[in-house]
């Protein structure tokens, strides 16, 4: 793609945490932006104050003859009208990571793709890069401090992105690096099962070039053990619990601090969770792989505060000086396991009190009973209705939802008080009704029930 021969370029689903930044890229070349998505939000503002034109709702008037190109979310389907009318008008369309795969072609691409830790291990990596001087540009799946938001504009050769799994999109790229933070069933409304899952993956490192190529794994993930790894590029591991390149030893939570070792050279993360010591090794991994020094990549972590919905501190409760309400994206079992741990070893005086918001129907399913054992570390749950993704169920699996989950938990639990709410504004009120002085609020969930936590802090 001759990016000098674009003058205008149409995004559908602009709001879309991943597709906004394909705004950012084109408004750093110079080029006229517009952009159409269902309904408002902080995203679309944004790029409408640095004057991108965005209409809500799609509709075919949207395309003119003038725009050049169409980028449009994974989730716009081909019947949408505004795909349509390119089509019509014959204009070059691309989706979001067939875009990424033309845009990263030419550059020093580091892909970061799993199951849990892929915005987290991405921003901790695109941090020590800019530390170190590279100045890489940072495609992220959330919001970073001291980014552009999702986006860092870079004038190296160095891409570092997320790559996501979902429908295969990670097999669109060609990158040089490939980072793997663990691989376990999930999206399983375009996956089989597991082994369906661990094929595509083998076929995305597959695509590493013989001369050149670096594979990073976790090395304590026993889905990823089980790919085969070619000889003709360069391989290296990070574990907490096995022979590795890179393993972790003497961990210990001290005054809400994650301090560990890695070959005798000292670390401290002020963000909480095994996972994210799992994602800080990654980072290392590839960091060290890329010849940064050690004292950069150790001031870097340790000065990493996270990022949006990754246990967000919010703020404090409305009026409630000693209530703390945390934000995070967990949607999948074991990332809700591990954050409400992690939240119990950093807070252990607070009463943990968190809202679950399941997300979609076909995930709720058929990982039901993993997401019933995933909340043992909390004091007092409420889950709110299912969020319901289009196009993103199968099997007639709708009937199973949140009332099934709450039953389910409260057979497990049967001494905690475990509440259902229709949607979300009634269990926002059961929330507010139910926190005491010092507990921790924990809003948990990859779809709109963020909203609940900005409501009851600001």
């Amino acid at each position: 793609m001759d990016f000098s021969k674009i003058n205008k370029v149409h995004i559908i689903g602009i709001g879309g945490i991943g597709v906004s930044a394909v705004a950012k890229i084109f408004l750093a070349l110079g080029k006229q932006v517009s952009g159409s998505d269902i309904q408002e939000s902080d995203l679309t503002l944004n790029l409408a104050k640095r004057g991108v034109a965005i209409t809500y709702g799609h509709q075919a008037g949207n395309i003119t003859p003038d725009v050049d190109l169409v980028v449009y979310s994974p989730a716009v389907e081909e019947t949408n009208p505004e795909r349509e009318q390119t089509v019509l008008f014959n204009i070059e369309q691309k989706s979001y990571p067939e875009f990424l795969g033309v845009y990263s072609h030419d550059k020093k691409t580091i892909a970061i793709s799993g199951t849990n830790g892929k915005s987290t291990t991405t921003a901790m990596l695109g941090k020590i890069f800019e530390k170190a001087g590279l100045d890489p540009t940072i495609i992220v799946g959330t919001q970073v401090q001291g980014f552009d938001g999702n986006f860092r504009q870079g004038s190296s050769e160095w891409l570092i992105l997320e790559a996501c799994e979902w429908k295969g999109h990670m097999l669109n790229l060609l990158p040089q690096t490939i980072i793997l933070t663990n691989l376990e069933p999930d999206h399983l409304d375009y996956y089989k099962d597991l082994d369906d899952l661990k094929h595509a993956f083998q076929k995305y490192i597959n695509s590493l070039p013989i001369n050149g190529g670096f594979l990073a794994f976790n090395a304590d993930d026993p889905a990823l053990q089980s790919l085969t790894k070619s000889k003709g590029y360069k391989v290296k591991t990070w574990s907490i619990h096995n022979n590795a390149d890179f393993v972790a030893t003497e961990l210990a939570n001290k005054k809400q601090k994650q301090l560990f070792k890695i070959l005798n050279h000292p670390f401290s993360l002020k963000i909480p969770g095994l996972f994210n010591v799992y994602n800080a090794l990654a980072a290392i991994t590839v960091a060290k792989e890329a010849g940064i020094d050690w004292k950069i990549i150790k001031e870097s972590l340790a000065e990493f505060s996270g990022s949006w919905r990754r246990f967000e501190l919010v703020g404090k409760l409305k009026g409630q000086k000693d209530i703390l309400v945390v934000s995070d994206y967990a949607h999948h079992p074991t990332a809700l396991k591990g954050t409400l741990k992690a939240a119990k070893e950093f807070y252990p005086e607070r009463r943990l009190v968190a809202l679950f918001q399941p997300h979609h129907f076909d995930r709720t399913a058929k990982l039901f009973d993993d997401f019933v054992k995933s909340f043992d570390y909390v004091d007092q749950l409420i889950i709110s209705e299912v969020y319901d993704v289009a196009g993103r169920q199968s099997d007639g699996v709708r009937s199973v939802g949140s009332t099934e989950m709450v039953a389910a938990i409260k057979a497990r639990h049967p001494f905690k008080e475990i509440t259902y709410a229709a949607d979300l504004p009634i269990a926002q009120k059961y929330l507010l009704d139910q926190v005491k002085p010092n507990d921790l609020v924990l809003i948990m969930g990859a779809g709109d029930v963020d909203q609940v936590a900005r409501n009851i802090v600001h």
